[in-house]
C-alpha cells in the first residue's frame, strides 16, 4: 500500500524498479527510473495510459540528456539557457530504445528541467525519471501528496509518494523541436511570445 515516503527511502523506491510520485514545480507526477524500463512499464498501468501516448523525461541538466545520446541542437540550447528550470517541455528526435521506453512511436521525447530544488537533487542522484502527472489519464492531476493517496493508495504498482506541499496546477508548456520548423504543441505557463521572442 502507498504511503508517504522520506527522500532516503523513495530513492530506495527507485532504485528497486518501483514507481514514487513526486511533486514538481506544476503538478504532482508518477515517475520511474528511464534506466529501469519495468518501472516505466508500471506508471503507464498505474495511469490506465495507452502505451502509444508517449511521457515526458525530467532531467537536472543537458549533460544528462546527453549521456541518453540525444543530439541537442541550437534551438534547444537557446530553450533551455532561457526557460531552465522552468515549465517548458522541449521536444527533440531521440534514439529509437529510448523512444520506445517511453512510449513514443515518432522517435521522439520531451524533455523538461523542473523548478524544484528537491526534485532536482533527486534527478541528481538516480539519473533521468520518466514522469507523467499523477492522475488516471484524461482526469486533472493531483496538486497535493494526500490527493494521490487518496486515489492511489490501494494500486500495487504505486510505492508511495513525497510530499512537497501544494502544487500550483499550471502546465508546462511544449514546443517541439523535431522538424526545421519549431511548433508549440501546447501552451503553458511560458507563452508562444516568450518561445518566439527567443527563437527570433
Amino acid at each position: 500500500m502507498a504511503r508517504l515516503l522520506k527522500v532516503d527511502a523513495a530513492i530506495a523506491a527507485f532504485d528497486a524498479g518501483d514507481v514514487v510520485a513526486i511533486p514538481t514545480d506544476t503538478v504532482y507526477g508518477f515517475a520511474a527510473e528511464v534506466s529501469h524500463p519495468a518501472a516505466v512499464a508500471k506508471l503507464f498501468a498505474l495511469k490506465d495510459r495507452p502505451a502509444t501516448v508517449p511521457v515526458p523525461v525530467l532531467v537536472d541538466s543537458v549533460d544528462q540528456i546527453a549521456y541518453l545520446g540525444v543530439e541537442w541542437n541550437e534551438y534547444a540550447s537557446r530553450l533551455g539557457r532561457a526557460f531552465w528550470p522552468g515549465a517548458l517541455t522541449i521536444v527533440v528526435p531521440v534514439p529509437h530504445d529510448l523512444a520506445v521506453l517511453v512510449g513514443s512511436s515518432t522517435d521522439t521525447v520531451g524533455f523538461r528541467i523542473p523548478d524544484d530544488d528537491l526534485i532536482r537533487r533527486v534527478i541528481a542522484v538516480l539519473g533521468p525519471l520518466a514522469v507523467s502527472s499523477a492522475n488516471l489519464h484524461g482526469q486533472p492531476a493531483c496538486r497535493s501528496a494526500y490527493e494521490v493517496l487518496d486515489q492511489f493508495r490501494s494500486r500495487p504498482e504505486l510505492a508511495g509518494v513525497i510530499d512537497g506541499g501544494e502544487r500550483s496546477g499550471d502546465v508546462s508548456a511544449v514546443v517541439d523541436l523535431t522538424t526545421n520548423q519549431w511548433r508549440v504543441v501546447r501552451e503553458g505557463a511560458i507563452t508562444t511570445a516568450d518561445i518566439a521572442r527567443v527563437l527570433a
